[in-house]
């Protein structure tokens, strides 16, 4: 019954249906052909939306959605563009700069593309970079939202397995800041290669203070997020509402760009954000409960440890699983349905729940940027106004340093570890 379920959801997702409608119908028909009594349907899924942990999700969208309207992301970039525009690079090493620093409040590698990555594109369009490649480093840089804190991807990761979730944004915090130094030095070889324009000298110190002023406070809200949680203070939960009360107070205090009409906006792009997010949970939910009535998680479980009990072999063939999960889901989707399968074989044979969690996510974000569902290259398309295939082809060079991150972290659990080893 567990595999007619799952063809089923494959059939309707290959006809293009909606991912909720391809979970949530196949599951309803095997409650109701199984007898089971229809509210079941209803209290399986709001309850996987009580969840305290879950509530961060929604309160990171409206922190990006603010920054965006406050025109915060704007000071961000304008402060790397001074710092890093001499570089080898020049505006692409400055998109790469600038979404490190975004990330440090928006969680979500699409938050980085669509507020800051406009700015970005526009920018190198400017500068003399084809669109093509300017949404290419914007994709790239962009995936380092999700495995730095705060990331959205790996409270709904934590929330799924029960690992802990400060644990896993700490966790994340070292591979996020080597795999920037990796796009980094592509960035640098491309534009070697390419002979790629960048600013004709660099900033002298009055300027570099005058760009960074306004862009301090927002540079500060990653460094009072994490390291309100590092010390104790608040939870992920608490520090996404610590965020927004800061974010509140620099936009109307001190930048004040922030208009009521810009605010309610802000609001309103968060409830529509978070509702497409939280409906896919509660129809994962309901489709990850009936596939455990049927006992599918233990025969994964099972055929995994038949096949090699090595942990650095079942991360492996969890990697090949998940580079083909990410191509055809959303990170939320896949996460939901996939964890649960893989967590308890890998974690049983010995891989750390927390090491597993970052290469998970990394995994899926990789999928962003890979046909034939890569939300993030529709996206990059749309922004840069050329063609997906155009954009794909820009992104190949960046797959070395995309799958080298990927290795690393898979073989090196100490990297990943070695922060929240300090906590425990």
């Amino acid at each position: 019954m567990a595999i007619l379920i799952i063809l089923a959801f494959v059939g309707f997702f290959i006809l293009g249906f909606p991912v909720v409608v391809a979970l949530a119908v196949p599951a309803m028909v095997y409650l109701l052909v199984s007898g089971f009594p229809i509210e079941l349907m209803a209290q399986r899924m709001t309850y996987a939306l009580d969840s305290f942990p879950l509530v961060a999700v929604p309160v990171f969208i409206f922190v990006g959605s603010l920054m965006n309207q406050a025109g915060i992301t704007g000071h961000i970039y304008r402060f790397a563009q001074i710092l890093g525009g001499r570089v080898p690079g020049g505006l692409a090493q400055v998109n790469v700069i600038g979404s490190l620093v975004f990330s440090g409040t928006s969680g979500a590698a699409l938050a980085d593309i669509s507020g800051l990555g406009r700015i970005q594109v526009r920018a190198m369009v400017r500068a003399g970079f084809t669109p093509e490649y300017s949404a290419a480093v914007t994709g790239a840089s962009a995936l380092v939202g999700p495995i730095f804190p705060p990331s959205i991807p790996l409270v709904i990761y934590g929330s799924v397995t029960s690992v802990s979730i400060v644990q896993l944004l700490v966790a994340g915090i070292l591979p996020a800041i080597m795999f920037i130094a990796m796009l980094m030095v592509m960035v640098g070889w491309l534009a070697i290669r390419h002979n790629h324009p960048r600013s004709s000298r660099w900033p002298t110190i009055a300027e570099a203070w005058e760009s960074f002023l306004p862009a301090l406070p927002a540079i500060l809200a990653p460094v009072l997020l994490v390291g309100g949680m590092l010390n104790g203070f608040f939870t992920p939960t608490e520090a996404a509402s610590v965020t927004v009360a800061y974010i509140l107070i620099i936009a109307v205090f001190y930048y004040r760009d922030l208009t009521w009409e810009r605010f309610v906006f802000a609001l309103f792009e968060t409830v529509k954000t978070t509702s497409a997010v939280l409906i896919i949970v509660s129809a994962a939910a309901l489709f990850g409960w009936v596939m455990a009535v049927e006992q599918l998680p233990q025969m994964v479980t099972r055929s995994l440890l038949t096949i090699s009990t090595e942990p650095l072999m079942l991360l492996f063939m969890a990697n090949v699983l998940l580079l083909i999960v990410g191509m055809f889901l959303d990170s939320t989707t896949a996460t939901l349905l996939v964890a649960p399968l893989i967590a308890a074989p890998l974690v049983m044979a010995g891989v750390d729940p927390v090491h597993l969690g970052i290469v998970f996510v990394f995994n899926l974000m990789i999928g962003l940027l890979t046909p034939p569902l890569g939300l993030a290259l529709f996206m990059l398309s749309d922004i840069a106004k050329v063609s997906m295939w155009a954009v794909l082809r820009a992104v190949v060079p960046f797959y070395i340093p995309l799958f080298l991150m990927l290795f690393v972290i898979t073989i090196w659990p100490d990297l990943v570890l070695w922060l929240p080893k300090m906590l425990r």
